[in-house]
């Protein structure tokens, strides 16, 4: 019997080795790195996950693992191995208080789609609600109340997990931490997320959003930073758009909630800031269509055909010391003028304390900024796609003693990854072999172990 014929043995229906099933599995949202499976298992049992690992492992065929699809450099890829498609494990609920359970597989704006009737709502979420729930728990997940309440990852309460050993398990802080701490925002290396519970607070039924302008990088950053430490408002991101020829316009989004009639103080939310207030902008919103406001972007790209270009993204985290110099220079480079005309560039303030998983990265010091520069090549010019990622790792070099968010269009050597982990090396590399011994998890542009 062929492995094929023993894989479609157990496995069954779950199994699709269809070619347009293959051909979807080898591509993600980036678009830059394609690798074919053998197979894609679409399981609806955490027990055919188990089994899978526990047939594969042995083997050393390696398993990918996608729901959204939205990774940007082949991290949910697994050549000439098997890719779990977990978009059936798409349950929520139930939400009880100030907590919901949901599959792995759901999408976050599923997540919304049920906790928002009971007016409760995650206290983080990332701007796309399109992206799985296990895959922005693996990498951490960034967003505007990051501020203030910490990583997407850090309000998870408890865990189902099937690690790499094939071990179905649950866990939490309290209840077996190492594995726990070991899964969330830890890429995907050492177990497949099954369900997560979630923590959730009461949602606001409104939102003023202010818009507030400025031509100076220093400034901008001087504002944003005392936002971010007096946590005046809830949710604070912000973006660099061109202004001329030459010249960036900054520009803080700051979001403050609200119920009934009554919008909050808007003279004691801004006061002292230094922003052009002329050019000041303030909307009032429901809460669903604040955090669906990303919704009509992506039907607009995906009419245009642009949502499925190539899209070199590059995320950093800089130290506050060194933010200016880097966004300068890199914003200068003439490798990175096409943010001018396409993509999207954002620039907003975390605070250190806040991002508890100890797997996530990040620079020293107590204020940091996201540094973002979402680019999108024209389609079938490999060329362009190719000179974008080279500009990416040249503008990583320069910014990687402040540290750099790991998804990423951006080819990292195991040296880097060492460099990336730091003094943290050696604790990841423990929890590797011990839950994931054979590595068959995580085998796209990730850490490589070799065995021991």
């Amino acid at each position: 019997m062929t492995l094929a014929d023993d894989l479609a043995a157990r496995f069954g229906q779950a199994l699709d080795t269809r070619p347009e099933a293959l051909r979807e599995a080898s591509r993600d949202f980036g678009r830059l790195v394609r690798a074919t499976p053998r197979a894609v298992l679409r399981p609806t049992s955490a027990a055919q996950i188990r089994d899978l690992l526990q047939y594969a492992g042995p083997r050393h065929i390696p398993v990918g693992v996608r729901a959204g699809g939205h990774a940007l450099y082949g991290q949910s890829q697994a050549a000439g191995g098997i890719v779990v498609d977990l978009r059936a494990m798409n349950r929520v609920g139930p939400v009880t208080g100030d907590r919901v359970t949901v599959g792995a597989g759901a999408l976050w704006r599923e997540v919304l789609a049920a906790t928002l009737p009971y007016g409760r709502t995650p206290p983080v979420l990332t701007d796309y609600l399109g992206a799985g729930v296990g895959g922005v728990l693996s990498a951490g997940g960034l967003g505007g109340a990051t501020h203030r309440h910490g990583l997407v990852a850090d309000q998870v309460l408890e865990l189902e997990v099937v690690t790499g050993a094939g071990e179905h398990r649950v866990c939490s802080p309290g209840r077996d931490p190492a594995l726990f701490h070991a899964v969330l925002a830890g890429l995907g290396q050492c177990a497949v997320i099954v369900g997560a519970t979630l923590r959730v607070v009461p949602a606001p039924g409104r939102v003023r959003r202010h818009c507030l302008f400025y031509d100076d990088l220093a400034r901008y950053l001087a504002d944003q930073r005392r936002l971010a430490e007096e946590a005046r408002f809830p949710y604070l991101e912000g973006q660099v758009r061109p202004l001329g020829d030459r010249g960036w316009r900054y520009i803080i989004e700051a979001v403050a909630w609200y119920d009934g009639p009554s919008p909050p103080d808007d003279g004691r939310l801004l006061d002292g800031l230094a922003h052009d207030r002329a050019a000041a902008e303030t909307t009032d919103l429901s809460y669903a269509e604040f955090v669906h406001r990303v919704d009509t972007d992506e039907e607009l790209l995906r009419t245009t055909g642009e949502w499925l270009h190539p899209h070199p993204w590059l995320n950093l985290l800089l130290p506050h010391e060194t933010a200016g110099p880097v966004v300068g220079s890199v914003l200068a480079d003439p490798a990175f003028a096409d943010l001018r005309t396409t993509g999207l560039v954002l620039l907003y303030p975390l605070v250190s304390a806040r991002l508890r998983a100890p797997l996530f990265r990040r620079p020293p010091g107590r204020l940091l900024w996201v540094f973002a520069l979402l680019r999108t090549a024209p389609p079938d010019s490999h060329g362009t796609a190719a000179r974008m990622v080279a500009a990416n790792r040249a503008a990583y070099d320069l910014a990687r003693a402040a540290g750099a968010y790991p998804v990423n269009a951006l080819p990292l050597s195991a040296a880097d990854w060492r460099d990336h982990h730091g003094t943290g090396w050696q604790s990841f590399a423990d929890a590797k072999w011990r839950f994931d011994p054979h590595l068959v998890l995580g085998r796209g542009p990730g850490p490589e172990l070799a065995p021991r």
